[in-house]
C-alpha cells in the first residue's frame, strides 16, 4: 500500500482530537481558565501539563525548610507499642484479668478479635527502663534505641482509621486506604525535585526477618505515584548485589554505543511528545536518562569497601548482607549523603498474632541496632540536623491477648489503630521528648492525639511545604496528600 494512503487511513477521530487538543482547543481553554481565575497561576496549584507536555511544577518550598531529606524506617505489620515504648504498669498489674469493657466499647478491631467481651489483659513480655536525661521509657527489647533516647521524639498518641495491614499502610503513606493516590515520597519528588541527577529522588528498599511466619506483602502501590506522572514513583532497589536490574550494558555494547542508541530513542520520543503532550512520554524520556546515569552512580553507591570497620560494626553483623534491614540502613545513609531526598525502608514481620515471645524478639534484634546506628551515624556526620528520620508502623497492637493466656509460647496481640507510637529524630523535631499519652491500658489516645493526616502535614511542613497548597488536579478536583484533613503538630517542632 502507498505509505501516504496508509498514513491517511491511520488518522482516526481519536488521533485527530488528540493532536488538535493542544492547538486551537488548548488556546481556547487557556483563555477561559484565565478569564475565570482558574489558571495555575491564579490558584497556586500546579496544572498537570503544559501545551508542550511538560509538567508545570509547583513553586516550592513555600517557606524555609528545617529538613532537606527524609528516611522513613517503616515497620510493616504493626509493632506492639505496649511491648516497646508505651509503658503501662496497669497491664502487668492486671495481667490475665478481664479487660474493662468501658475502654473497648464502640471500638472496631479486626475480624480475629471482633468481639471484645471477656478479653484478657496481657502484660508486656519484657521489663521497661527509663533512659537518658529525658527519662524516656523503653523496653529491654530495644537496648540500642534506648541509648539514643535523648535524640528521639516519641509520639505516643498516634491514631489511624484502618484496622488491616494494606489499607492502613496505604493510608499512612498516601492518605487513602484505597490504592491509587500518590505516596508521600512521590508528592515530595514531584514538588521538590532532586538534589542529585544521577540518582532517583525517591528510593525504596525492603527487607524481612529470616524465618518469620508473618506474611506481609510489599505491594507496589506502597511507593506508587498514583495519578502523578510515573517518573515520581519510588524506585525500588533490590536486596542483592545488583540493586537495580538491567543497568549493565549487554556484552558487546559500549557506553558510547548505548549513549547513541538513547539519543535516537529520545529524539523519537520527543517528536511523539510534541504531538500528543502525554506526560508519560516525558516520564519515559526522564527514566531512560536516569537509567543511563545510574550505570555509574549505583555501583559506587553500593560499594561498601570504603566504609570503616567501626561504622560497619555499629550497624551490626548483617550490615554487609544485601537484603537485610541493617544493610538497607547503611545504604540509606549513603543515599542521603548523595542527595536522595526520600528513602523508604520497609521491614516486614511485625504481625505477632501468636508470636510475641518468639518472633518479636527476632524483629527487635534485626532492627534495633541498625536503626539506632543510623541516627548516631547521621548525627556524627552533621546530617541529622536536616535529615528527618521516622520509625514506626501502620498501627499498634491490642493490650488484650489474642490466644491462650496459659500458653506463653503462643501469646499474641491483634491490630490496634486507636493509640500507637512512632519515633522521629532530627530534621527540625524536638529531641528528648515524649509527646502525647494513651490511657492506663494503652487503648485510646487521651492527650495530644496525632492522626495520620497530622503526621503527614507535619512531615511536609518540616520540608518547607504547606500541605494545603501542594495539590494536583485530577478528575475534576484538586487532590493533596492530607485530603481535606491534617494539622501541623507544632509542639514537636524544634
Amino acid at each position: 500500500m502507498d505509505p501516504l494512503i496508509e498514513h491517511h487511513l491511520g488518522i482516526t477521530r481519536r488521533t485527530l482530537l488528540q493532536s488538535s487538543a493542544y492547538g486551537v482547543g488548548g488556546a481556547a481553554l487557556s483563555w477561559m481558565l484565565n478569564r475565570d481565575g482558574l489558571a495555575a497561576g491564579a490558584t497556586g496549584s500546579p496544572s498537570p501539563t503544559s501545551t508542550a507536555g511538560a509538567l508545570k511544577l509547583p513553586d516550592l518550598p513555600h517557606f524555609a525548610p528545617k529538613a532537606k531529606r527524609v528516611i522513613y524506617l517503616f515497620q510493616n505489620g504493626g509493632p506492639s507499642h505496649v511491648e516497646l515504648f508505651d509503658y503501662k504498669p496497669k497491664l502487668r498489674e492486671l495481667h490475665g484479668q478481664v479487660m474493662p469493657e468501658e475502654y473497648l466499647k464502640g471500638r472496631r478491631f479486626s475480624s480475629m478479635t471482633a468481639s471484645t467481651a471477656g478479653r484478657l489483659v496481657l502484660g508486656n513480655v519484657e521489663p521497661f527502663q527509663q533512659y537518658g536525661k529525658s527519662g524516656a521509657w523503653v523496653s529491654d527489647l530495644m537496648p540500642y534505641t534506648a541509648r539514643i533516647a535523648d535524640d528521639l521524639c516519641f509520639v505516643k498518641g498516634m491514631q489511624t482509621d484502618a484496622v488491616n495491614h494494606a489499607p492502613a499502610i496505604s493510608f499512612l503513606l498516601s492518605g487513602s486506604q484505597l490504592p491509587g493516590r500518590p505516596t508521600i515520597g512521590s508528592w515530595l519528588s514531584y514538588g521538590l525535585g532532586s538534589a542529585n541527577e544521577d540518582l532517583p529522588s525517591y528510593v525504596v528498599m525492603t527487607s524481612v526477618s529470616k524465618g518469620t511466619s508473618c506474611g506481609q506483602i510489599f505491594y507496589d502501590f506502597y511507593w506508587g505515584s498514583g495519578f502523578l506522572p510515573t517518573q515520581y514513583q519510588g524506585v525500588k532497589f533490590r536486596g542483592s548485589q545488583e540493586p537495580v536490574l538491567y543497568l549493565a550494558n549487554p556484552e558487546g555494547i559500549s557506553r558510547q554505543t548505548r549513549r547513541g542508541m538513547l539519543d535516537d530513542i529520545q529524539a523519537a520520543n520527543r517528536m511523539r511528545l510534541s504531538e500528543s503532550g502525554d506526560p508519560e512520554i516525558a516520564t519515559r524520556i526522564a527514566q531512560y536518562e536516569m537509567a543511563y546515569r545510574m550505570q555509574a552512580s549505583v555501583p559506587e553507591l553500593s560499594d561498601l569497601s570504603n566504609e570503616p570497620k567501626s561504622v560497619l560494626d555499629r550497624y551490626g553483623p548483617q550490615v554487609t548482607e544485601p537484603g537485610t534491614f541493617a544493610h538497607n540502613c547503611l545504604m540509606a545513609r549513603r543515599m542521603v549523603e548523595r542527595g536522595v531526598q526520600f528513602v523508604q525502608l520497609m521491614h516486614a514481620g511485625w504481625d505477632q498474632h501468636n508470636s510475641l515471645t518468639t518472633e518479636l524478639y527476632t524483629q527487635c534484634a534485626d532492627t534495633d541496632q541498625p536503626s539506632a546506628a543510623l541516627v548516631a551515624d547521621l548525627k556524627e556526620r552533621g546530617l541529622l540536623e536536616d535529615t528527618l528520620v521516622i520509625w514506626g508502623g501502620e498501627f499498634g497492637r491490642t493490650p488484650f491477648i489474642q490466644g491462650d493466656i496459659q500458653n506463653r509460647k503462643v501469646w499474641g496481640r491483634d491490630h490496634h489503630p486507636y493509640a500507637f507510637t512512632v519515633w522521629m529524630a532530627g530534621g527540625g523535631v524536638k529531641a528528648g521528648i515524649s509527646f502525647g499519652e494513651s490511657d492506663d491500658f494503652a487503648v485510646n489516645a487521651v492527650k495530644d492525639p496525632v492522626h495520620v493526616h497530622d503526621l503527614q502535614a507535619t512531615v511536609l511542613h518540616l520540608l518547607g511545604v504547606d500541605h494545603e497548597k501542594l495539590t494536583y488536579r485530577f478528575q475534576g478536583r484538586q487532590f493533596r496528600l492530607t485530603d481535606v484533613h491534617g494539622k501541623v503538630v507544632r509542639d514537636i517542632l524544634a
